[in-house]
């Protein structure tokens, strides 16, 4: 009976052991591969000192642990998808008749927001004429039908609208991020660093522009256009070019400030019908972009901290927007 009890004990050890280890185990990395736990905590979210009225801050804002990518997606990961599903991007679809019925035919063609530099010897231009409207300009395309994604699997992937990245999340049994998951993560357990890196602009520790936009870029930072992911260095969660480099989607749609925020445990931003950027003010669907670009420069855009934020279409790709997705955890 002794030995009995015995043999019990040793059962009922050996069992608390093993799920002690396994709970051990899923505490110190639950996320997949490829993916960086952010602990759980309380952050100011936004800037009251930026000068962009649409940062003022959201006091005491709170986030449950999740997981996130630890790069922007990559062209190589999205062609995978492209691959097991068939999917076609939102730039690969020619307009809709019923949207633009007062465009013609060639005008309808599929296609996307290709940058373009100006002209060597202009001195003035005006505001977003760098961007040009180039059919045939997609994911595989980024500057038009004769360019290529060859060579570059590890290059972030753009030319993405809302509704593509949301499919490649939903395809993974992922989510994008709320806009305060992003921030949190994004400011790497620096609550309140103007950067992921600190209070000191560098122009090596993100993909930025230098120079004077959009006229020349000095390359300081070693790359005049899109960086391949893992360039530059990691924040203090490990992530990396969670600014510059390519703008990122979130899940929220955009409203100015965040005092909707304040004092909320895991908010997800106004609801649709909310929507709205006086900069944009035709516009009525907007969702939130995070963490600036290759394209913002000191004396244009400026938006490579975690506070930053600007709003975007869903049906709108570029050549300088991208994402990374989240895994929610059991709350």
């Amino acid at each position: 009976m002794r030995l009995l009890i015995l043999l019990l004990i040793q059962v009922i050890t050996l069992i608390s052991l093993f799920t002690n280890s396994s709970a051990l185990a899923a505490n110190v990395n639950p996320c997949p591969p490829e993916m960086v736990l952010i602990p759980a905590g309380t952050f100011k979210m936004g800037a009251d000192d930026s000068g962009f009225v649409e940062e003022r801050t959201g006091k005491n804002v709170t986030v449950s642990s999740f997981c996130i990518d630890k790069y922007e997606v990559t062209n190589a990961q999205f062609t995978e998808f492209v691959k097991a599903t068939k999917y076609v991007t939102v730039a690969e679809r020619p307009l809709s008749q019923e949207q633009f019925p007062d465009l013609p035919d060639e005008q309808r063609l599929p296609g996307s927001l290709v940058f373009q530099v100006p002209k060597p010897g202009t001195k003035q231009v005006q505001v977003l004429s760098w961007w040009h409207w180039t059919p045939g300009a997609n994911w595989q395309h980024p500057f038009g039908k004769d360019s290529t994604i060859t060579g570059k699997g590890n290059y972030p992937v753009v030319h993405i609208a809302y509704d593509d990245a949301l499919a490649y999340a939903q395809w993974l049994g992922k989510s994008l991020p709320t806009e305060a998951q992003w921030e949190y993560a994004a400011r790497g357990g620096l609550d309140g660093a103007t950067y992921t890196w600190g209070n000191q602009y560098s122009a090596t520790k993100a993909n930025t522009w230098q120079g004077i936009f959009p006229f020349f870029n000095t390359k300081t930072d070693g790359y005049v256009g899109v960086a391949p992911v893992g360039s530059f260095p990691a924040n203090g969660y490990g992530l990396y070019d969670i600014t510059g480099n390519v703008w990122e989607w979130t899940a929220d749609w955009f409203a100015i400030g965040h005092d909707h925020q304040a004092h909320q445990i895991n908010p997800t931003g106004p609801k649709q019908a909310e929507t709205f950027d006086p900069k944009k003010p035709t516009e009525i669907a907007l969702h939130v972009i995070k963490g600036g670009s290759y394209l913002c420069a000191p004396n244009y855009c400026s938006r490579y901290r975690p506070a930053a934020r600007e709003s975007e279409a869903p049906d709108t790709g570029t050549t300088h927007i991208g994402f990374r997705l989240v895994k929610n955890l059991m709350r």
